[in-house]
């Protein structure tokens, strides 16, 4: 079963996207900041299902590029989407694997995205 996390202090914009990945995908979960996600992954009954986590560059708290790192610390396969409104550099994530979006993002082109990531994160078939 997939599970998708979404970091985001924004309870519209979290909503919109819940609705919006929730039709298409199953099960959406919300977070308010990155030490609530981070508390969640925790949890190995929810790590074991978790498949993309979608958060913001800009967070209040832990920013999105420390926060990258240190829940790839935990969990170095997981894929993130980051989601800004502007400027992100990549080089402020490092070497870490994201896939990043500009804010808005429209709901056809959130969810083409977020398929071709839940795709490529699929075992092949032998």
């Amino acid at each position: 079963m997939t599970t998708i996390l979404i970091v985001d202090d924004d309870p519209l914009q979290a909503s919109l996207l819940m609705s919006l990945l929730g039709r298409q995908f199953g099960n959406v979960c919300r977070v308010n900041d990155a030490a609530e996600a981070l508390c969640l992954i925790e949890q190995p009954e929810f790590a074991t299902k978790l498949s993309l986590v979608i958060t913001g560059h800009h967070m209040t708290g832990i920013g999105g590029p420390a926060f990258v790192a240190e829940l790839h610390a935990r969990k170095p396969e997981l894929p993130v989407l980051v989601l800004s409104t502007g400027g992100v550099d990549s080089s402020d994530y490092k070497n870490e694997q994201v896939v990043f979006l500009p804010r808005p993002v429209g709901g056809d082109r959130m969810l083409a995205v977020t398929s071709q990531i839940l795709a490529d994160r699929k075992p092949a078939v032998a």
